[in-house]
């Protein structure tokens, strides 16, 4: 694998440009203040100084990324995957699957005994669990095609941080006390987080050697020092060792790709998102075309009401077709983007009574681990990223790859485990998206870009919580938009979710304090209460006559907390 040039997206982003400029489409919008918001303080500021340096969104994103894999390791990683969809300044939109994929060795039933019972622990808590990890591909890629600085700058402040250490906080405290039996089981993961068998002290300086010497590798080699040569090797030993099915081939063979974004419309603005193997894109469109039909309700119960039915169809759709971008029933597809077929759906929801959802023919959707990350960015020049990865469950799989000081992801756990089942309980055993060896696995995240009425960058949304993300972004947006709240607010208002199965309402507490839940369930609606839902980091972009200004969302439910840090181009030699 090559490294790719440090400035690949030069010349495609210099030809854009020139072209609007000479059909008088100038979009280039006034300067404004970059921000980065993310889970972590550190890694926002550290992106955030590249603004200074005269680095794009791109970046920013690259760069927090790899902090996040130091600072946040329960979710941020190299050993997993993800997507970004962005928007440049000079108008190039794209956006990039580095989604994890299933080993050429894998198979349909592979969670499966002799007998055809679902294993869960070899599902999830396994070396077999392990997806062939793209986040290291992805971010290349992304720099190479839309980047800006040199790749060993943004990689660099990563590196620091692993080799030098940085104090642990109360949130990766507790963190690791959740996670202390999976980590302990884990010989490598157990000596770095739990040394001398608890969790070290806030305050501790923690540090990551292992970790320092791989993220070198990739600094110098690009994705080559990952998916090639030592870290390569020490990934393989270790799926040797616990009889995994990843090998050098796998890891050489893997290939982040750029893919066309999905486009909607919602009241006037453009919504843009990730396409398959995201199921975010497509069941968020679905469900604004449906919520666009529909009246904008302000009463509590009402609109937890309209926009679960609304979520119950979309989600409904979601199982019945999507998958990896190569079994995606295209027809099916189709009609998720189509808002004709969307204003059917609409018409049919009974204002005052929850429909039924029934199993019928779906087919098992597992549940996604609700560990995932995200963050968004907008540069001092308006490009925007909106980037969420994931090893999904937390801490993923709890094994830490020895000597290369990275954890590896349970992603196969998004692959349905037993073809041609379903049950009412919530597992979907549709087609699209069963084990095949290379397929991509369905994701919920949902990476997601608003713009305006005059097409300039409005919203940066994204989440983590599992197949909860669609909703959490969905009622993010929907509350700017239809309730005209701020930023902050939209995203610290109460959640609620419906996966369509299993056949009720997740609502958080503080939701349920606030509305009649006895009229909610006079409707036929079941609800199970949770103490949160997702932990959106957003960003809201405010267009002025001098420039724009940034609100940041920073999610309040976030278990390590959030952050947001602003900086200027510097100006002048």
């Amino acid at each position: 694998m090559e490294p790719r040039p440090e400035h690949g997206g030069i010349r495609l982003r210099t030809a854009t440009a020139l072209l609007l400029l000479l059909l008088g489409a100038s979009i280039l919008p006034a300067q404004g203040e970059g921000t980065v918001v993310c889970q972590h303080e550190l890694a926002a500021r550290l992106a955030a100084e590249l603004f200074a340096e005269g680095g794009n969104a791109v970046d920013a994103a690259v760069c927090c990324a790899f902090v996040l894999a130091v600072t946040h390791p329960e979710a941020g990683n190299i050993g997993g995957g993800g997507f970004m969809v962005l928007r440049l300044a000079d108008g190039v939109e794209t956006s990039f699957d580095f989604r994890e994929c299933a080993p050429r060795a894998a198979t349909e039933r592979m969670f499966l005994d002799a007998e055809g019972r679902y294993l869960e622990d070899r599902h999830h808590r396994s070396q077999l669990a392990v997806g062939v990890p793209g986040t290291v591909a992805g971010l290349w890629l992304a720099h190479g095609r839309c980047g800006r600085l040199p790749w060993r700058r943004l990689v660099a402040p990563a590196l620091a941080l692993a080799r030098d250490g940085f104090p642990v906080d109360e949130g990766l405290l507790r963190s690791i006390e959740g996670a202390r039996e999976k980590l302990a089981a884990n010989a490598a993961a157990a000596a770095l987080f739990l040394p001398e068998g608890r969790p070290p002290e806030a305050g501790t300086i923690l540090r990551q050697p292992d970790l320092a010497r791989t993220l070198e590798r990739i600094m110098m080699a690009g994705a080559a020092g990952f998916y090639e040569g030592e870290t390569a090797d020490l990934l393989v030993a270790e799926m040797r060792r616990g009889g995994g099915l990843i090998d050098a081939e796998d890891l050489r063979g893997y290939r982040a790709i750029e893919r066309p974004c999905l486009v909607g419309r919602y009241r006037g603005h453009r919504i843009v998102s990730m396409g398959p193997p995201s199921s975010g894109g497509a069941t968020l469109i679905e469900m604004l075309a449906m919520l666009e039909k529909l009246p904008v309700e302000r009463d509590p119960v009402l609109r937890v009401h309209l926009l679960a039915e609304v979520m119950r169809r979309a989600f409904a759709d979601r199982a019945r077709y999507l998958g990896a971008p190569e079994s995606v029933d295209q027809a099916g597809l189709a009609a998720m983007l189509d808002p004709e077929r969307a204003a059917v759906l609409a018409a049919a929801i009974d204002p005052l009574r929850a429909a039924r959802s029934r199993v019928d023919d779906l087919g098992v959707v597992a549940p996604e681990g609700e560990h995932t990350t995200h963050l968004s960015v907008v540069d001092p020049d308006g490009g925007v990223v909106a980037l969420t990865y994931t090893i999904e469950e937390a801490w993923g799989s709890g094994i830490l790859v020895p000597g290369a000081g990275f954890l590896l992801n349970n992603e196969m756990g998004d692959f349905n485990p037993v073809p041609g089942t379903s049950t009412e309980a919530g597992l979907i055993g549709s087609a699209p998206n069963l084990v095949a060896p290379g397929r991509r696995m369905l994701s919920s995240m949902t990476p997601c870009l608003v713009f305006d009425r005059q097409d300039r960058p409005y919203l940066v949304l994204g989440s983590p919580g599992g197949r909860t993300i669609i909703n959490t972004v969905l009622l993010v947006l929907s509350n700017v938009i239809d309730l005209q709240m701020g930023m902050t607010a939209a995203v610290a208002s109460p959640r609620w979710h419906h996966g369509f199965l299993p056949d009720r309402i997740v609502m958080e507490e503080a939701l349920a304090e606030r509305l009649d839940r006895a009229l909610l369930e006079s409707f036929g609606h079941e609800i199970k209460l949770v103490p949160r839902i997702g932990a959106a980091e957003c960003l809201r972009i405010q267009h002025r006559r001098d420039g724009f200004r940034t609100e940041a969302g920073v999610d309040p439910r976030a278990p390590r907390g959030g952050a947001a840090t602003g900086s200027r181009k510097r100006r002048g030699p």
